[in-house]
């Protein structure tokens, strides 16, 4: 049995982290509530724009010719992989990771063995993660995790569609957390590019109605930027997956502390009484080692 004196530094050491999770604990479950504002105020705006470009393509003869959105064999691959700039929250990184390395080995292993596949990472970890693995990571935003705008995921955006339009790449894979409740998360891994436009039966527009400028004028401009909002909501659904799997993580850290002191303090308990019991008997024997002489 462990003497006193460990036993009441071990206690010490508990409580202080115990202290340490549970305010951790606290911070996430803020973050989270502001995370999960920004994904439900952003919902509307989304949900509009979906309605407007759905729209345009029931009302449109047909889809503009895009390089946005023209299939092609996927000969060169970019995976973005999003994850966290800070651990402490559970598996949320290793399995993202995880997904992102399996999507590379099945479903690109030809690219993959041919050098053709390249990563690109938001979030410290995630760098860190595929670096651990020995992959070269061909480029890194993680500062866009420090203080996420629409504005500044735009710039990414754009970069990352503009590598697309050249020829650099001609498929985009994004692999994500996505948020489902403060306790859960799933990972997702979806094509990015070419965007996925889905087919629309042509509308039967009666009467005097005049677009302008034309549907497909309109789509050709909206497609940009529904890229755009979906790169955007992919990175939102991420940080409150991120913030929920640390909140979960500190929790369960903070009950094992609170276990492990019970544990402790009983060992201490029975520790210090055990002490004191050889006391009596050492403090007996000599009385009555005194007494007979």
């Amino acid at each position: 049995m462990s003497g006193l004196k460990e036993i009441r530094s071990r206690i010490g050491s508990v409580k202080t982290t115990r202290k340490v999770t549970s305010a951790m604990k606290m911070v996430s479950a803020a973050k989270l509530k502001k995370a999960q504002d920004a994904v439900i105020n952003f919902r509307p705006y989304s949900l509009k724009f979906r309605d407007i470009f759905d729209l345009a393509l029931t009302v449109a003869s047909g889809i503009p010719e895009s390089a946005l959105t023209k299939p092609q064999e996927p000969e060169s691959v970019l995976v973005v992989l999003i994850s966290s700039n800070r651990g402490l929250c559970g598996g949320f990184n290793a399995n993202i990771i995880s997904t992102a390395l399996e999507l590379a080995a099945t479903k690109y292993r030809s690219q993959l063995m041919a050098g053709k596949v390249d990563f690109l990472a938001i979030g410290k970890q995630g760098e860190k993660g595929l670096k651990n693995h020995h992959i070269q990571v061909t480029g890194h935003h993680n500062d866009l995790l420090e203080s996420l705008t629409f504005e500044k995921a735009t710039i990414i955006c754009s970069r990352i569609m503009e590598d697309f339009t050249r020829g650099v790449y001609n498929r985009i894979e994004i692999v994500h957390n996505e948020f489902i409740n403060a306790a859960q998360y799933t990972q997702v891994s979806e094509v990015f590019l070419p965007l996925q436009v889905p087919q629309k039966e042509p509308a039967d527009i009666k009467g005097d109605t005049i677009f302008e400028p034309s549907p497909g004028e309109v789509i050709e401009d909206l497609i940009p930027l529904w890229i755009k909002i979906f790169f955007y909501k992919c990175l939102l659904v991420s940080i409150a997956a991120e913030h929920g799997a640390r909140m979960t993580a500190m929790h369960q850290a903070t009950d094992n502390a609170t276990e492990l002191l019970a544990d402790l303090t009983l060992e201490y308990n029975k520790a210090r009484q055990t002490a004191i019991t050889n006391e009596i008997l050492e403090i007996t024997g000599g009385a009555e080692a005194l007494r007979k002489a």
